[in-house]
């Protein structure tokens, strides 16, 4: 087996059990290794310290599938992590669910997530490693979830920051319909497998969504970036009088109209606004529009520690803009999905945006992601998701 060099004292993050390897930690390769194949990870004496997948043209270059020197990376190790990953989640095993199954390095499986749909799986496979073992998880998968379909949404870039083409399609089983009808809680929602954001649905903002209902109900809401409108159905059926909603692709709101039918709810209470949600709260703000709960959940800002700066401004910027819509008395909930955007920055940067725009607010609330999306504790990172509720 090929092995991986560390240089002196590069070692620390792994006897944390930190899963990746940086380029930079390493000495030297003793022999070629193949993008995707299993690595010794070794002390510069030698020692073998972990085991992981090969990765020449990232700057992770080595991501750890086991630190248990004598594992073998082979089919049983992999079933034993899918067995474990299902096994966390199978109080979410309802008929008709939506949840994450595999959410990657938290279930020792770098690269690889898997969210269940009803009946279907959709898989990402978002490294070297991932894309090695790619049939045989997707074999194990199909044995150990039976489903009607698995789908790949490989549309990533982390895989062109891996060196590997855009992959999707069709795994194993039938292909979904269109639109495919999910539950969460009382509401019902239609995801878009094939083409929709991310795997087809935002299942990390699940239990955020059930906590905005007391704040919800006899408001006028705000929802920015909307996507396909699952926050507007959950206020809306805790009693919200109107919801706007702003969101850039057209359809997305359309299909945002049909999970308001989905869910028998009056679509005269909602406005529907395409465009730029920078440009759109601007012109809400010149018109003085006010609102009573304002949901802020924009895409990634930041996907390098390099744009961190940017994304700081652009979070600022929004959420300034937010504070100055809200009726006094109003409610902020305001999200960053960005993993390099730590939760004490997001709060400095929401704080001076409230700062600046001439409101006192308290921080109700800290929100994150849901059990089906864990957080190793020898990974951080994994805790991308944060949000607050904030009352002015």
């Amino acid at each position: 087996m090929p092995k991986v060099f560390l240089k002196s004292g590069r070692d620390r993050s792994l006897q944390r059990r930190h899963p990746w390897v940086f380029s930079g930690a390493i000495g030297r390769i003793d022999s070629k290794a193949l993008p995707g194949e299993t690595v010794d990870v070794c002390t510069p004496d030698g020692t073998v310290i972990a085991r992981g997948a090969y990765s020449p043209g990232s700057q992770i270059m080595v991501r750890i599938w086991s630190f248990d020197p004598a594992e073998e990376v082979a089919p049983a190790m992999f079933r034993r992590k899918l067995e474990q990953a299902l096994l966390i989640r199978r109080h979410l095993a309802a008929p008709e669910c939506a949840c994450r199954l595999v959410n990657a390095e938290s279930d020792g499986l770098p690269g690889v997530i898997v969210d269940r749909y009803a009946d279907y799986l959709v898989c990402q496979f978002l490294s070297a490693g991932a894309e090695f073992w790619k049939a045989e998880i997707v074999r194990q998968l199909s044995e150990l979830a039976p489903c009607k379909g698995i789908v790949e949404r490989s549309a990533s870039d982390a895989r062109e920051k891996e060196g590997l083409p855009v992959a999707d399609g069709l795994l194993a089983g039938t292909q979904p319909p269109e639109l495919v009808e999910i539950r969460e809680g009382d509401c019902r929602f239609l995801a878009d497998l094939r083409t929709g954001q991310k795997t087809g649905f935002y299942l990390d903002q699940r239990e955020n969504r059930a906590i905005i209902a007391p704040y919800a109900d006899g408001a006028e809401m705000l929802d920015c970036f909307c996507y396909t409108g699952a926050f507007t159905v959950r206020a809306l059926k805790s009693g919200a009088a109107k919801v706007t909603q702003v969101e850039a692709s057209a359809d997305a709101l359309r299909l945002a109209m049909r999970n308001l039918e989905q869910n028998s709810l009056d679509a005269g209470k909602v406005e529907q606004v395409e465009g730029d949600a920078f440009h759109v709260l601007r012109r809400f703000r010149d018109s003085r529009r006010q609102f009573d709960l304002v949901i802020l959940d924009p895409p990634k800002f930041a996907d390098s520690r390099g744009h961190l700066e940017r994304a700081c401004r652009g979070y600022k910027d929004i959420n300034l803009l937010a504070f100055k819509l809200l009726k006094p008395g109003g409610t902020l909930v305001t999200f960053s999905c960005s993993a390099h955007m730590e939760t004490d920055l997001f709060q400095k940067v929401v704080a001076d945006a409230a700062l600046d725009a001439g409101v006192q607010a308290k921080i109700l609330r800290h929100l994150s992601q849901p059990d089906d999306h864990p957080v190793a504790m020898s990974f951080p990172e994994g805790s991308y998701l944060k949000g607050l509720v904030c009352r002015i």
